[in-house]
């Protein structure tokens, strides 16, 4: 009996270990999306997305893997939560500005901060807010690829009327929300052909293969094209299993 005691907990820490390396992966994921709306004219368009940040240190591993490889960085919410000292936002926003201009949506976790100092640390970083909004680019020869952003579900604050109005309706368009469930309001005229989320943490703790939500994954709805993640920080306890930690770098071209 004693023995078995002795194994079950060499067992146990083994797993707990474990499922704390796959909390602080520092895992990229990279994706090759291709749309046949999208303009040929913008080449190739890379979009480094990370969502879920909560407690963690963005590590400098990642920044100097996909430097120089970015047009855009997206944070798609829950950048901080409760009781993170937003010395570590700074230091997450400095990593963040070398890859390129960064763009932000809220997550329900960053209300739960000083959520006005917060929006005041954004703009002194020269982030752009995706709240009910959007961002334009525009390539040489005109085309325009319109980069939506809509404010978080669970509090009613999400406006997708808005940020489309505040989009280019003839362009090609990406929105970006904490929120996968924001899907269930694209409609197949809004056009929006490719939609950024996270909230979930793929589920973070699968026992058996069950957890109250799916891994992260891309996938082909009726109405768009989703790509939710894993999310790069944990919520409650610091531990994963069966959907490791992970932030994307995504290339958008035509075909």
């Amino acid at each position: 009996m004693g023995i078995l005691i002795i194994l079950l907990l060499i067992v146990g820490a083994v797993l707990i270990l474990y499922m704390l390396k796959e909390a602080f992966r520092n895992t990229v994921v990279h994706h090759e999306m291709t749309f046949e709306n999208f303009p040929d004219s913008f080449g190739v368009v890379s979009i480094f997305f990370i969502s879920d940040v909560h407690k963690r240190l963005i590590s400098e591993e990642i920044i100097n893997e996909i430097k120089g490889k970015v047009d855009i960085v997206i944070i798609g919410g829950d950048l901080t939560e409760q009781k993170v000292p937003f010395k570590r936002v700074k230091q997450n926003l400095d990593r963040l500005k070398r890859l390129g201009p960064v763009y932000f949506v809220w997550g329900n976790n960053d209300y739960e901060t000083d959520f006005r100092k917060l929006d005041a640390i954004l703009l002194e970083y020269g982030v752009k807010v995706l709240d009910n909004t959007a961002a334009i680019f525009e390539s040489a020869k005109g085309d325009k690829l319109s980069l939506l952003g809509v404010d978080v579900l669970n509090q009613e604050r999400d406006r997708l009327d808005l940020a489309l109005v505040d989009a280019e309706e003839n362009s090609f368009k990406v929105l970006v929300s904490h929120f996968p469930d924001i899907t269930d309001k694209v409609l197949p005229e809004h056009n929006i052909s490719l939609v950024l989320s996270g909230h979930t943490h793929g589920g973070q703790i699968h026992i058996l293969g069950y957890s109250p939500y799916e891994k992260g994954k891309v996938k082909k709805l009726d109405n768009t094209v989703i790509l939710i993640s894993n999310g790069y920080g944990t919520t409650g306890v610091p531990l994963r299993l069966g959907a490791p930690a992970q932030c994307h770098l995504i290339k958008i071209k035509n075909g």
